[in-house]
C-alpha cells in the first residue's frame, strides 16, 4: 500500500472505518513482565474527555407555528451496501509526482473512461486529491494504470514556450522552458485504505454518530461536489457557482457578486436530508486585465497604477492570451516596461556554435513582438509585462494581450462600498429564495446522478415540514418605573426615560472638520439628553481642527488635537464627543480610540455627521454614551428580583467568547480575542471586555490562561476578579459561556481545552472552588433557513425550533429572536456542549431568547445573544489600534503560504483602568 502514504491524514480518518480488510498490523512484541505503561495512561486520559451532551428533552412553551425549511428529505434504500475507500496516488511518466492543482479530475476522468472494464464499470466519487470512493469494491485492492491526455494543465492553463504561444517553439525555446506541467503521460496508483458501510448512515440518525457515519456523509458530500465540477462550476467547499453573467451582480473595483448554490447532506431527527440554499461569492469580472487593475486601484488609466501593488494583486490569477488563446497563470511582473525589459531567445535562423547550438541573441519583449510576431504594442510598450513563467525562467506577456477568465475568487477584504452593495444586490425576500432554490434543486437533477442512483439515494423535491414555537418577548424596565413588552422584537424611548441614566458633567467636543452646525449640535444633544433623563451641562468647550493639519497623517491630526485640549482643558474630561469628517473608515478612528483610552482614560463617542443629525441620529448616539459612562438604557424587568431564578438564585456569570480573523487574503495579521463578562450580579445587562492579540487564524483562544511565574495573567482570572469586585465580594457559583466562530469539527477541542483553561484559572484563584458549568456554541454561519407557508414575511422574532431538524442526540436549537426586516431572517444555530447547572429546556431557551433583548445599543432584539454581540465589538475596536498595513498586499491571497515556527504576536496596548471596566465597545 505505498501509495496510501502520501494520504496519511485520510487514512488516519478512515482508522476506524474498516482497515481491518487491509493487511492488519504485526502485533506489538513485548518482552514477558514489561507493562505497557503509555497506552494505559492514554486509555485512562481518553476515558476523561468532555463530549457534546445528549438532548434532555424539548421545550414546550410558546405558541405553535407551522414552518417549512429548506432541508430536502433523503431516502437511501441500499443501507447494507459499502462505500470502499481508496488513496490515489498521481505520477509523471519519469515517476515524479504530480503536485498541480487541477489536474487530478482530468486524468481520473480519463482512467474511468479508458479502463471502464477493468474497473467492473464503477463509478468514482473523487475529491480532486488524492481520496476516491466506489460504491461496492475494485477489482482488486491496488491497481495501477497509465493514461495519456492531451492536453494538460493546471486549472485549464497550457501554453507554449513563446511569449505569445501563436507558433510551435524552437528547439531553444522547448529547452529554455521545458516545465513538468507539459508532460502529458501519467500514472495512477489506486490503492485501498477502508470500507465505510452505509448502515453506519442510519445509526447516525438514530443519534450513533461514528467515524464511519462522518465519512460516509462526507463521501456524499464529494459526489456532489463531484457532480457540480462535471458541469464548469467554481467549487467552494460545498458551494457550487456557474459560469452565468446573469448570476453576476458589480459590487464595484470590477468585483462580481456571483450568486450559486450551497448543497450538503445532514443527518437529522426526520432522518437524511440535503441541505440546500443560495450562496454568494465574489468573482472578478472577466475581461481584460488592465481593465480589472484600474478599476481595483480606482486608478484614471494604466499610466497612474501602482504597478508594485498590482503585482500582488494579480499574482496566482488565470489568463487567456491573444491571439493564440492559451490559457496561463500570472507568477508575476516584469521589473521594466516592454520597451525595456529584455529576455534571450534563439531566433530560427540564427548561426549554430560548435557544439551544433543555435546562438542566443538577446530582445526587448517590444522588439520579440514586433520582429517575430508581426504584433505592434498599442499601449503596453511603456508598461510592465506579465509574466507566466518562472520567476528564474520567465515568460513575458504584454499587458494588451491578456484577459482575465471567468470564475476567479476575489478572496481580498472587500471596501465598506464594496460590502454594502454586495448586501444590497444579494438579498432575497423569503418566497423569492424558496422559489429560487426549488429550481436550482430540478436543474442541479441529483436524481441522475450515477452514484447516488447505486446507492438507492433519492431527494424530495419538498421543503420539509417542521413545528416551531413563538416564545413571548421578555418584559423590559426603562426610567421612572415604566414598562412594556417589546412588539414584533422592537421597542423605543418615545416619552421615555433610561433605566439608569448618567450624568455628564466635564465634557468637550473635538471637531475633525466635520461639516456641520455644532453648535446645534450640542444644543441638540443636550435637550434629548434630558428627555432621556441624562442630565447633560454645557460642554466645556469645541475645539476645533486646525486647517494646517486637514491634510496630516491621521497621527499627527491626533496628536494636535490632544495638544489644544490639554492645554486649554483645566482637568481630565469625563467624556469627549469626536466629530469626524468621512462616514465609513474613518482613518482618524483608530488613533483616537487608542488615544483616549489607553494613554488618558477618557470615554469618548465618534460621529460622522454628513448633514445635521435629527433626533433619532442623536437618540442612537446616547444609548451608547450612557452605556459608555456606567448608565444602562433599559433592562429585563426580573433583573434583580427573585423571580429571574436561573440567574438570581445562585452568583451566575455570563460569558461570551469570540476570535476575530483578518480577511482571508490576510495571513499575517494577528487573530483578535475578545471575551466579555457580565458584572455587578445579579444584572445581565452590564458587560465589560479582555481583548488579547494571538497568532492568525488560530481559532483557540490561547491566554484564558497565561501563567507568568506564580501569577495568572489570563483573561479569565481579570473577568473573574472583576465580577467578584463589582458583585459584593461573591464569587460565581455558576459560569455560563457563549462561544461564537466554531465549527462541529471544533466542539471538542472547545470543550476539552478552552473549558479546561478556564476552570484551571478558577482553580489558580481558588483550589477548592468548584463552580458549575454551562456552555454553549452559537453558530450564524450555516445553510438553514425557516419560512413561513403562503406568507411573503420572514418568521416572527422569538421563534425556536428543536426538533425533526435538529441534531438526532446531540442538545441544538434554531433560534430566530430579531425581525428580519429585509431579505431572509438567518437563525442562530445554538449547540449545548455541556451542562452542570441542569437547566430544562424551557429554562435555558427562555434564558438564550431574553439575552438577544439585553443589547444596549439599539432597540429591537438581536440576531444572537448580546455577550458575544459585544466580544466582537471589542475585538474590531481594538482592532484598530493596531495600525497593521494591508498585509493583504504582501501575501497573495490567492494562495499566500505562510511559514512554519512560532510566531511573535504584537501586543495590543493596555486600557487605563477606569475605561477597562466599561462598555467602552458599546
Amino acid at each position: 500500500m505505498d501509495a496510501t502514504t502520501g494520504n496519511g491524514a485520510e487514512l488516519e480518518s478512515a482508522n476506524g472505518s474498516g482497515v481491518s480488510d487491509a493487511l492488519p498490523p504485526p502485533p506489538p512484541v513485548i518482552p514477558p513482565n514489561v507493562e505497557p505503561v503509555r497506552v494505559q495512561t492514554e486509555v485512562a486520559v481518553k476515558k476523561n474527555l468532555r463530549v457534546p451532551m445528549a438532548r434532555p428533552g424539548f421545550g414546550s412553551k410558546g405558541q405553535k407555528i407551522q414552518l417549512l425549511t429548506n432541508h430536502f428529505g433523503v431516502k437511501v434504500a441500499n443501507l447494507q451496501g459499502f462505500f470502499y475507500h481508496y488513496s490515489v496516488a498521481l505520477f509523471y511518466d519519469d515517476g515524479r509526482p504530480v503536485e498541480q492543482k487541477g489536474v487530478g479530475r482530468k486524468v481520473l476522468d480519463k482512467v474511468h473512461e479508458t479502463y471502464h472494464s477493468d474497473l467492473d464499470g464503477k463509478q468514482f466519487a473523487y475529491d480532486g486529491e488524492k481520496t476516491l470512493f466506489t460504491f461496492g469494491a475494485l477489482p482488486s485492492n491496488k491497481m495501477d494504470f497509465s493514461v495519456v491526455l492531451e492536453e494538460v494543465s493546471s486549472a485549464r492553463t497550457n501554453g507554449n514556450a513563446s511569449p505569445n504561444g501563436n507558433e510551435e517553439p524552437s528547439d531553444g525555446d522547448r529547452k529554455r522552458l521545458r516545465q513538468p506541467n507539459r508532460s502529458k503521460s501519467f500514472r495512477v496508483e489506486i490503492s485501498y485504505a477502508a470500507k465505510i458501510p452505509l448502515q453506519a448512515l442510519a445509526n447516525a440518525m438514530r443519534g450513533q454518530e461514528s467515524e464511519n457515519s462522518q465519512e460516509a456523509i462526507r463521501v456524499l458530500d464529494i459526489i456532489l461536489r463531484q457532480h457540480a465540477a462535471r458541469q464548469g462550476c467554481l467549487l467552494v467547499r460545498q458551494s457550487f457557482f456557474h459560469n452565468d453573467p446573469s448570476n453576476c451582480e458589480p459590487v464595484g473595483g470590477n468585483i462580481l457578486g456571483c450568486r450559486g448554490f450551497h448543497s450538503s447532506f445532514r443527518t437529522t431527527q426526520g432522518g437524511m436530508s440535503l441541505n440546500m440554499d443560495v450562496t454568494t461569492t465574489m468573482i472578478i469580472k472577466p475581461g481584460p486585465l488592465v481593465d480589472f487593475v484600474i478599476a481595483n486601484q480606482g486608478a484614471k488609466d494604466p499610466f497612474t497604477v501602482d504597478w508594485s501593488k498590482a503585482k500582488r494583486t494579480l499574482k496566482n490569477l488565470r489568463i487567456k492570451v491573444s491571439p493564440s488563446n492559451q490559457e496561463y497563470r500570472i507568477t508575476g511582473m516584469s521589473d521594466k516596461p516592454c520597451r525595456e525589459q529584455t529576455f534571450e531567445y534563439r531566433p530560427r535562423n540564427a548561426p549554430k556554435n560548435e557544439n551544433g547550438e543555435s546562438e542566443t541573441v538577446e530582445i526587448t519583449v517590444y522588439d520579440y513582438f514586433l520582429r517575430e510576431r508581426n504584433l505592434e504594442l498599442q499601449y503596453s510598450a511603456d508598461l510592465p509585462c506579465v509574466n507566466v513563467g518562472r520567476p528564474k525562467r520567465p515568460t513575458y506577456i504584454p499587458l494588451e494581450h491578456c484577459t482575465l477568465i471567468p470564475l476567479q475568487r476575489y478572496t481580498k477584504a472587500l471596501n465598506t462600498f464594496q460590502r454594502s452593495a454586495l448586501v444590497e444586490k444579494s438579498r432575497q425576500k423569503p418566497q423569492e429564495r424558496m422559489n429560487v432554490l426549488s429550481k436550482a434543486l430540478k436543474v442541479s437533477n441529483y436524481d441522475a446522478e450515477p452514484l447516488l442512483r447505486s446507492c438507492g439515494i433519492s431527494i424530495s423535491s419538498n421543503f420539509t415540514q417542521v413545528e416551531g414555537r413563538v416564545l413571548p418577548a421578555p418584559k423590559l424596565k426603562m426610567g421612572r418605573g415604566d414598562e412594556l413588552f417589546p412588539r414584533n422584537g422592537r421597542w423605543n424611548f418615545n416619552n421615555k426615560q433610561f433605566v439608569e441614566p448618567t450624568k455628564i458633567d466635564k465634557w468637550a467636543v473635538a471637531n475633525f472638520s466635520a461639516r456641520c452646525n455644532v453648535r446645534q449640535l450640542v444644543d441638540d444633544l443636550i435637550r434629548i439628553g434630558g428627555m432621556k433623563g441624562i442630565e447633560i451641562a454645557a460642554p466645556f468647550d469645541v475645539f476645533e481642527e486646525g486647517h494646517q493639519f486637514r491634510r496630516a497623517p491621521p497621527m499627527i491630526r491626533v496628536e494636535k488635537m490632544f495638544e489644544e485640549i490639554q492645554s486649554k482643558l483645566p482637568g481630565a474630561p469625563q467624556f469627549l464627543l469626536c466629530l469626524l469628517p468621512e462616514r465609513k473608515n474613518c482613518d482618524i478612528y483608530g488613533p483616537w480610540k487608542k488615544k483616549n483610552l489607553t494613554e488618558y482614560g477618557i470615554v469618548t463617542q465618534c460621529m460622522a455627521p454628513v448633514r445635521q443629525p435629527n433626533d433619532q441620529y442623536l437618540t442612537n448616539c446616547l444609548l451608547k454614551i450612557n452605556a459608555k459612562l456606567g448608565g444602562l438604557n433599559s433592562m429585563l424587568s426580573v433583573e434583580r428580583t427573585p423571580a429571574f431564578t436561573v440567574i438570581s438564585k445562585v452568583p451566575t456569570i455570563i460569558l461570551g467568547m469570540d476570535v476575530s480573523h483578518g480577511s482571508p487574503g490576510q495571513s499575517d495579521v494577528p487573530s483578535i480575542a475578545a471575551v466579555v463578562s457580565s458584572r455587578q450580579w445579579p444584572l445581565v445587562s452590564k458587560y465589560r471586555a479582555s481583548v488579547r492579540t494571538q497568532p492568525s487564524k488560530a481559532e483557540m483562544i490561547e491566554s484564558l490562561v497565561k501563567k507568568n511565574g506564580t501569577e495568572d495573567d489570563g483573561i479569565i482570572k481579570e473577568l473573574l476578579v472583576d465580577f467578584y469586585t463589582s458583585s459584593g465580594k461573591r464569587k460565581p457559583e455558576h459560569i455560563i459561556i457563549f462561544r461564537d466562530g466554531v465549527s462541529e469539527s471544533q466542539f471538542n477541542q472547545v470543550l476539552n481545552i478552552e473549558l479546561d483553561q478556564i476552570i484551571e484559572a478558577c482553580k489558580l484563584l481558588d483550589e477548592n472552588w468548584n463552580p458549575k458549568f454551562l456552555l454553549l456554541v452559537a453558530q450564524k454561519n450555516h445553510h438553514t433557513k425557516f419560512f413561513q407557508p403562503n406568507s411573503p414575511d420572514n418568521v416572527p422574532p422569538g421563534t425556536i425550533i428543536d426538533n425533526k431538524i435538529c441534531h438526532p442526540k446531540n442538545n441544538d436549537f434554531y433560534l430566530c429572536a430579531h425581525a428580519g426586516m429585509i431579505g431572509t431572517t438567518r437563525p442562530t444555530h445554538y449547540h449545548v456542549l455541556y451542562d452542570e447547572i441542569h437547566f430544562s429546556p424551557d429554562e435555558l431557551q427562555e434564558l438564550v431568547h431574553s439575552l438577544s433583548y439585553v443589547y444596549q445599543r439599539s432597540t429591537t432584539a438581536i440576531s444572537v445573544v448580546a455577550p458575544i454581540c459585544y466580544a466582537h465589538l471589542a475585538a474590531a475596536q481594538l482592532g484598530t489600534f493596531m495600525k497593521f498595513e494591508d498585509q493583504s498586499e504582501t501575501s497573495s491571497s490567492h494562495g499566500g503560504v505562510t511559514a512554519p515556527g512560532p510566531v511573535s504576536v504584537a501586543q495590543l496596548p493596555k486600557l487605563k483602568d477606569n475605561v477597562a471596566n466599561s462598555m467602552f465597545f458599546c
